[in-house]
């Protein structure tokens, strides 16, 4: 558009010139006189003249500059005489519409406008000066009719220009704004990303505070008993009471070696080790099945994607954790888990129509580790997520942990 516009800037003039004269050229034996006809002549050639020393100076020349008014006042001036001498090269006069608004500023431009029109009402009332009194008549009332048309396109053009301008303004706003959003998600993102390496920092304290109390509770329990046993054996004097010491002992070194294992495997998540969370959850509802003899069902819904570590091995901690409640409080027959891919979130449900309990004393056996939910609500909350408990005395239980999609990077 811009390549179009220059082009008729550069040569329109030198069309509507050289049309005028060819016209005027054939009027001429009815409209001039010879005087007249060599005068149009000299005035085409120094038009043609201006026009050329125009297209010089143009390119360095800025917008509304002092040349432009001077190369717009000396052309009106050319193209007014030229009318004056044959009404027919108002055709060139026509230029000035066009270049009013380009090389003038509003003001001035709007008082080039109506010279112009001046010219053309004079060209159109039958030339100038006027030679009836039709044509004096005609003169003002052309003028006017030309003047109002010039000015009211000049102000449909304003408008448009106003228009487009308004347009642009939204136009750069909306990228801004688009802009701004772009910057405020990545930032959400890297806060995100941060919450979650502190999350995993916190995480990693309460997995130590609660291996120190398990050793404590069970593995440093069964080391205890183990040496009193084996004292006990020492000092009896009986082989078969020996033997049962013994026994005994050797009874609480496979309990701890089970209790250290748990701890260990609770501690770092192997089933992802190799297998994402959708498989890895399917193996662990089914190895968990054949162990407890309970029916397990294992379903999937939604999209499956490929989730940020942390938040697959809390979702994988809170399903093995809901599945020993369900094995060691619930008495359950039936179990069911549910692994849910949303459009920003992801959750797994756990439901067992086990004995079931009052929600309303979950807190005091929490404290007393009774059903470890505890643990799993803090888990889900170190994500920003949620956790809840659904479950009725007889009628069953059913956990949900939901927490954000972060996708795996």
């Amino acid at each position: 558009m811009a390549e179009r516009r220059d082009w008729l800037d550069r040569w329109a003039p030198y069309a509507l010139l050289g049309t005028g004269a060819l016209v005027s050229a054939i009027t001429a034996d009815a409209l001039m006189t010879g005087g007249e006809a060599r005068a149009s002549a000299a005035l085409v050639l120094a038009a043609f003249a201006l026009q050329l020393w125009w297209e010089k100076v143009r390119p360095a020349e800025p917008a509304k500059g002092v040349l432009g008014r001077v190369y717009f006042t000396v052309r009106w001036v050319l193209a007014f005489a030229l009318t004056w001498l044959n009404p027919f090269f108002a055709i060139y006069a026509v230029v000035g519409y066009f270049d009013a608004g380009r090389l003038l500023s509003p003001r001035v431009g709007i008082a080039g406008m109506l010279a112009t029109a001046l010219i053309m009402a004079g060209s159109q009332s039958g030339g100038l000066p006027p030679a009836s009194a039709v044509s004096w008549f005609a003169l003002p009332v052309l003028f006017a009719l030309n003047g109002g048309l010039v000015l009211f396109f000049r102000r449909l053009e304003m408008q448009r220009t106003e228009n487009a301008r308004i347009e642009a303004a939204m136009i750069d706003e909306l990228q801004q704004t688009n802009a701004q959003l772009r910057r405020a998600h990545e930032e959400n993102a890297a806060l995100h990303a941060q919450l979650l390496v502190q999350a995993r920092e916190a995480g990693i304290n309460d997995e130590r505070r609660r291996l120190a109390a398990e050793i404590h509770d069970t593995i440093a329990q069964s080391l205890a008993g183990i040496v009193t046993q084996l004292q006990a054996s020492v000092d009896s004097g009986d082989p078969a009471v020996a033997r049962s010491h013994v026994e005994r002992a050797a009874d609480l070194a496979r309990h701890g070696l089970g209790e250290a294992r748990r701890s260990v495997q609770n501690l770092s998540p192997s089933a992802l080790e190799h297998d994402e969370l959708p498989t890895a959850l399917q193996k662990i509802v089914e190895q968990w099945s054949a162990a407890a003899g309970v029916r397990a069902d294992f379903t999937v819904t939604g999209v499956v994607e490929a989730l940020h570590g942390e938040i697959e091995a809390t979702l994988l901690r809170i399903a093995q954790e809901a599945l020993v409640n369900a094995e060691r409080h619930a008495g359950a027959t039936r179990v069911g888990v549910t692994l849910s891919f949303m459009d920003d979130e992801v959750s797994v449900d756990v439901r067992d129509d086990g004995c079931g309990f009052d929600p309303h004393r979950v807190t005091v056996r929490e404290r007393a580790g009774g059903f470890g939910l505890g643990g799993m609500r803090a888990r889900a909350e170190r994500v920003a997520g949620t956790f809840e408990i659904e479950s009725e005395t007889g009628r069953g239980t059913a956990v949900s942990a939901r927490v954000p999609l972060v996708r795996h990077v």
